[in-house]
């Protein structure tokens, strides 16, 4: 048997800025008392995991304010624009972020990046046959400021195992591609 539902009773905006909206809610829970329960809400994102050829990726690296560490790698990641689809957002974060194209984007996970407080999903795709785009075309956003690199997949996976890359969405691609590999292999 499914677990009862929480009803909202009241629900009020505390905060909203371009990226986020926090909201705060009253909730009856299934036993009849309520609680407060924080919620932030967060537009669609991408994460694409951009093969160069078979052996190699593009990885990008920037300071994470949150953190303050500037030195692991991720992939591309960003949020969907208002009307733009998980595949233009993935299309649109590539080049902005590596300066590549994707001639084939394949969609390999949909899920929840934060189950409890965070209304966001996420959207992770396979991106190969990259085609390098003029330099006018891959600016990055005005709070990005970018390292990219070409790795080897096997270190970028070695770097997931040992917890050096964190990044939950990078962490999830890396493992849905070695283990896509592996199938291959046997």
């Amino acid at each position: 048997m499914l677990p009862k539902a929480w009803k909202t009773l009241t629900s009020r905006e505390v905060y909203r800025n371009p990226w986020i909206c926090l909201r705060e809610d009253i909730v009856a829970l299934p036993n009849g008392k309520t609680t407060i329960y924080g919620v932030c809400e967060l537009a669609p994102c991408v994460g694409v995991l951009p093969f160069v050829d078979d052996e190699h990726v593009v990885m990008v690296r920037q300071h994470r304010y949150v953190f303050g560490e500037s030195h692991r790698w991720e992939m591309p990641t960003g949020g969907c624009k208002p009307g733009e689809s998980p595949e233009q957002t993935a299309q649109r974060e590539l080049i902005e972020e590596t300066g590549y194209r994707a001639g084939q984007l394949r969609l390999i996970n949909v899920h929840y990046t934060s189950k409890s407080v965070c209304h966001e999903v996420a959207h992770l795709f396979i991106a190969s046959d990259l085609q390098a785009v003029p330099a006018h075309e891959s600016v990055p956003d005005d709070t990005e400021f970018l390292e990219v690199g070409i790795l080897t997949f096997d270190d970028v996976l070695r770097m997931v195992l040992d917890s050096e890359i964190r990044d939950a969405m990078t962490v999830i691609a890396v493992l849905w591609a070695a283990r896509q590999r592996q199938s291959l292999r046997t």
